[in-house]
């Protein structure tokens, strides 16, 4: 059984839970480690738990009947992601798959099923949770069929800032430029150029082993005024 203190530390929703909820959350949490390039799970696989990144990073995502990635989210330390899965009792739809070494809390669907049903803070949190992830793919969805590469790579950095979906995030982002096209679906050599031309705008500042965003809001608005 995990701390109360580890639980707090990878779990924002955790906060809200009563001192019941959190015996029952810790009771129900074990932890895994993911090499790179690992799959958390697959479209298709009975995968009975929730999940949540402890640390490194992650790729929501599919591949399509032609052979061709599809990025749907990232997935940072802080993230919780598969409720609805989860909720629904169903085979995964998309694929998480490991982008550098990474450390994933499993919970239980028994024990997320029971805070599910009576838990006041644990279903706030879920609503939030699932407001935002809806709103994140709508957002994916007109950027990757109306905007240029490097307005869908802005794009995809500044979602990963979303205080809800990722309350751990600051502005330096642990993560290579490799990383970066992956999650944004394009090569590294684009994923470069887009970069540059980012940090040229003023919006980005490219470190050795991240990235600190200088300006949120137009990294998350990026495209609309062109």
């Amino acid at each position: 059984m995990i701390s109360e203190d580890h639980l707090k530390r990878i779990a924002a929703w955790s906060r809200e839970l009563t001192p019941a909820e959190i015996e029952v959350a810790r009771a129900g949490i074990t932890e895994r480690s993911y090499g790179t390039g690992e799959s958390v799970f697959m479209r298709g696989d009975i995968f009975a738990y929730w999940a949540g990144m402890v640390g490194g990073l992650a790729r929501m995502g599919g591949v399509s009947r032609d052979g061709k990635e599809t990025s749907l989210a990232g997935l940072t330390a802080g993230a919780w992601f598969g409720e609805g899965s989860v909720l629904k009792n169903e085979p995964r739809r998309y694929d998480v798959v490991a982008l550098r070494d990474s450390r994933i809390a499993l919970m239980e669907r028994s024990a997320f099923m029971w805070l599910f049903e009576n838990s006041v803070g644990f279903n706030r949190f879920l609503v939030r949770q699932l407001n935002e992830r809806l709103g994140q793919f709508i957002g994916m969805l007109e950027v990757n069929r109306t905007l240029d590469a490097t307005a869908r790579l802005a794009r995809s950095i500044a979602s990963l800032f979303n205080p809800i979906l990722y309350p751990e995030s600051t502005a330096h982002l642990e993560i290579t430029q490799e990383e970066i096209g992956a999650l944004s679906g394009m090569s590294r050599q684009n994923a470069n150029r887009a970069l540059n031309r980012l940090e040229k705008e003023g919006l980005l500042r490219l470190e050795y082993g991240g990235v600190t965003i200088l300006d949120i809001a137009r990294l998350g608005s990026y495209g609309e005024e062109r």
